[in-house]
């Protein structure tokens, strides 16, 4: 029985936890795995592209923060799926980028006074259509982008071990 944001939070929270559970006992050759053929998704692959959405939302738009994106580029601009290779220290890098861009959006969206501020979006690459987007859209869009992604991670998982569900 939270309010508007407390509501938003939890739901967003509930579905980072997700991401871990979907990853939890794999190794790095199975976190890298494309197990859904022809497609280039991984498990792997999703840690560093949802903390690539984290970053482009919460620093980059609504704090206006200036920042390199962690793992694409203009010449690479799949390069958190092409990049997903079944090595340790690529696998501790993603989940290390993807919790420093949690804990900075959780801090951030504490701090906030109201769900009313807004990021500018002038690219349009979080849906605002070209301008700016209130926290509150752009809590409502993470959640969406886990939400979809989670769907991607079921199967991905049970095409890796048979483990289904949360």
């Amino acid at each position: 029985m939270g309010d508007e944001r407390t509501t938003l939070v939890e739901s967003l929270r509930c579905q980072r936890l997700t991401l871990q559970m979907k990853c939890s006992g794999l190794d790095a050759e199975a976190m890298a795995r494309r197990a859904v053929e022809p497609s280039t998704m991984s498990l792997l692959g999703l840690v560093r592209h949802l903390a690539e959405g984290e970053r482009a939302t919460f620093r980059t738009m609504m704090a206006g923060q200036d920042v390199p994106r962690l793992f694409c580029s203009d010449t690479d601009p799949d390069g958190d799926f092409d990049g997903a290779v079944p090595d340790p220290q690529v696998v501790a890098q993603a989940w290390e980028a993807w919790r420093a861009e949690v804990d900075f959006a959780e801090k951030f969206v504490a701090d906030a006074p109201n769900l009313d501020i807004t990021g500018d979006d002038p690219f349009n690459r979080h849906g605002s259509g070209g301008g700016p987007m209130s926290l509150r859209e752009a809590l409502i869009g993470t959640i969406e982008e886990y939400a979809r992604h989670m769907g991607h991670a079921d199967l991905l998982r049970e095409r890796i071990d048979g483990r289904l569900g949360q």
